[in-house]
């Protein structure tokens, strides 16, 4: 789903302010290298991700979604 400006800008001061506060889990089947396809302003993208990787840690499981598998085993069978 593509943020707009404005939404993208609201969830970078949400960020901010929960960043001083209290931690904050973020997951996504999307590579950070991805994220461009939601946060479509490449500045203000490269920030969100950087308020969230700093001093974070990152658990890359390196699997596919069960959910993703699911519906392409399902579509394959209905093809």
């Amino acid at each position: 789903m593509k943020l707009d400006e404005r939404g993208a800008t609201l969830l970078f001061q949400i960020l901010t302010e929960r960043e001083e506060r209290a931690s904050v889990a973020i997951a996504s089947n999307e590579s950070f290298a991805g994220w461009t396809k939601t946060f479509t302003e490449p500045r203000l993208c490269a920030a969100i991700v950087d308020r969230l990787t700093f001093n974070a840690a990152i658990i890359d499981t390196g699997t596919r979604s069960y959910r993703l598998a699911q519906t392409e085993a399902q579509q394959s069978t209905h093809s």
